[in-house]
């Protein structure tokens, strides 16, 4: 079987800290080779860098989740600019970044800041890392705004057919996570089954979003293999031909060699 990456998960969280190299060890049994880290904010840049120097398999993304905003998208520019200047080749995306409007954070202040994140992701020529909840109709016409040669990825989707080609059609790829494996979760599998394979990556976002059947558990980039399973299961192909395309997908989204 080929390799798996993880394009999203929070593997420097407490959750993991206790033996980390066990806790690696553990995907990567599992066929997990390659991780993508994404940043909620400054407050964890070092742990992440410092992940990834001691981990070459592991790769980051520095940036400012929409849940852990500073009050001024100023404070952000400065930081985030001067953090990127000095990145090292395993930094490759900015976020995680985006909007979400299912919390209480003033809808502008969110939209500044991350007005601010897809500048710098045009200046440096890096893909976003892109979270969206309930504000697609304001994040695609910021993404319009922005055009970004890198595009970058939606991640965590649970849409619809249209929404995911909307951000398709701008050069972006579509995080497929474990709401997937939910039998309820109708509209978002059927979207994925329609989707081009050539446009999905897979992640775990763990900490969080734990599969069905494990609801109540942390979940873990060990369980990878299953949201592969049930993709291939959905594709009606093979999981070595989804994993090869995977594969491919993820290290092209990142620039990364293979």
């Amino acid at each position: 079987m080929i390799g798996l990456f993880d394009t999203h998960c929070h593997f420097d969280f407490d959750t993991f800290s206790g033996n980390f190299e066990a806790e690696l060890r553990l995907a990567e049994m599992q066929g997990v080779e390659r991780f993508l880290v994404p940043a909620i904010n400054e407050s964890n840049w070092s742990s992440i860098q410092s992940l990834s120097k001691r981990h070459p398999q592991i790769y980051h993304a520095l940036g400012f989740h929409p849940w852990f905003l500073p009050h001024t998208s100023i404070d952000i520019q400065s930081a985030l600019s001067h953090a990127l200047e000095q990145r090292s080749t395993h930094c490759v995306a900015i976020g995680e970044c985006g909007l979400d409007f299912a919390i209480e954070s003033e809808h502008g202040l969110q939209e500044r800041c991350l007005s601010v994140q897809l500048e710098l992701a045009q200046q440096y020529q890096l893909p976003v890392i892109l979270h969206c909840r309930k504000a697609h109709h304001r994040l695609i016409p910021l993404l319009k705004r922005y055009p970004l040669s890198k595009g970058g990825v939606l991640h965590g989707f649970s849409g619809s057919y249209q929404q995911a080609m909307a951000y398709i059609e701008l050069g972006f790829y579509i995080g497929v996570g474990g709401t997937i494996t939910y039998p309820r979760a109708n509209k978002t599998r059927q979207a994925i089954t329609d989707l081009p394979l050539d446009y999905l990556v897979i992640e775990t976002d763990a900490p969080d979003m734990p599969l069905h059947g494990f609801q109540g558990q942390n979940n873990h980039p060990l369980m990878l293999p299953k949201v592969l399973s049930e993709l291939a299961l959905m594709k009606k192909q093979t999981e070595q031909t989804i994993a090869q395309s995977l594969w491919q997908n993820s290290h092209l989204l990142f620039s990364i060699c293979e």
